[in-house]
């Protein structure tokens, strides 16, 4: 199995669609073997998510993701664990043990009404989970 996070100064990075790595996790018999971080060289829930697909991920964890980005992960059959935040390495541990705490319905979206018009970005899976 390989594990995707969303990935910054060895978190997880609070918003998939403008994230600059990945950090990539190979998983066997419940153990890491192996783990490396893939620059992301465009943004955008398409491009993100088809760089996911070209390095065979199964699953994804990440901070706040938008409705568009979990239809192109939904299509491409990778499973999304959203709104964590933390230490990566600990959330693909928690994630390998069956006790990740994530939110299955986690939204994101750039503009919010109640922002008075001004473009919002969510930076943190808690801030993201306002996001409506």
């Amino acid at each position: 199995m390989k594990i995707a996070v969303t990935y910054s100064n060895g978190e997880v990075f609070g918003h998939f669609g403008h994230t600059e790595e990945f950090k990539i996790y190979e998983v066997v018999d419940g153990k890491i073997v192996s783990s490396s971080i893939v620059k992301a060289l465009e943004g955008g829930h398409s491009a993100l998510a088809n760089l996911l697909k070209s390095n065979n991920i199964d699953a994804l964890i990440c901070g706040g993701i938008g409705g568009g980005a979990k239809t192109a992960l939904a299509e491409l059959n990778i499973t999304l664990y959203g709104g964590v935040s933390g230490s990566a390495d600990s959330a693909v541990d928690a994630l390998i043990a069956n006790n990740l705490a994530f939110n299955p319905d986690i939204t994101c979206n750039h503009f919010n009404s109640h922002h008075q018009g001004e473009e919002h970005h969510c930076h943190g899976a808690d801030e993201c989970k306002g996001c409506k």
